[in-house]
């Protein structure tokens, strides 16, 4: 009865074991999910650009949002007028007012979420952290296109617009091997010491 008792024991620990581990596995793979598929508006990251370029122009607008961080942000252009299939590049502008470093990682989605498959980037910022010194601020490029099977998906074909959304959060974890390295190079635009603008 005892050893019984004690498998049964042993069974429920691996048990909650399993659940909990299920549990911190569960946003990475959500996360890892969405990339992927483009789920819930979450943006593709693409290898190449298409090769098909079609004579019909989409609306793309872009928002900047910040949350418990005493940073600036900013679009610099607030939307672009792009050939669906087109390689389009933007700027996106972070300020640090303080007077000490901080690291924030940006998030984010598209708007409609049916265009979340078909709006891509080929460079961007937000796979990583980023850490902006002291009264500095950086500009951040981002290489995007709509795929061209956007014109063809009854959800989205009869949509003229994307709205696509960063939200920069305070960084957690910046030091947690396999970190994956940004996929964009920022520019600094107002250094400290007021030495010359230059790219990193």
């Amino acid at each position: 009865m005892a050893r019984r008792n004690k498998k049964v024991a042993v069974i429920c620990v691996a048990t909650f074991c399993g659940m909990i581990g299920a549990a911190y596995a569960s946003v990475p793979l959500y996360k890892l999910f969405c990339q992927v598929t483009g789920f819930d508006g979450t943006v593709r990251r693409a290898e190449v650009a298409p090769t098909r370029v079609l004579d019909r122009k989409i609306t793309v607008r872009f928002d900047a949002n910040i949350r418990e961080l005493p940073w600036r942000f900013q679009a610099l252009q607030p939307k672009q007028d792009i050939r669906i299939g087109d390689t389009g590049l933007t700027f996106f502008k972070v300020t640090n007012p303080t007077d000490k470093p901080i690291t924030g990682r940006a998030l984010y989605n598209v708007v409609p979420e049916q265009a979340g498959p078909y709006f891509q980037k080929l460079e961007c910022f937000c796979f990583t952290s980023q850490t902006i010194q002291p009264g500095q601020t950086v500009e951040f490029p981002v290489v995007y296109f709509v795929d061209p099977q956007y014109a063809d998906d009854p959800e989205t074909k009869g949509k003229p617009e994307i709205t696509l959304s960063y939200t920069f959060f305070p960084a957690v974890d910046d030091d947690k091997p396999g970190q994956v390295a940004a996929a964009t190079t920022p520019r600094i635009v107002d250094p400290l010491g007021g030495a010359p603008s230059r790219g990193l």
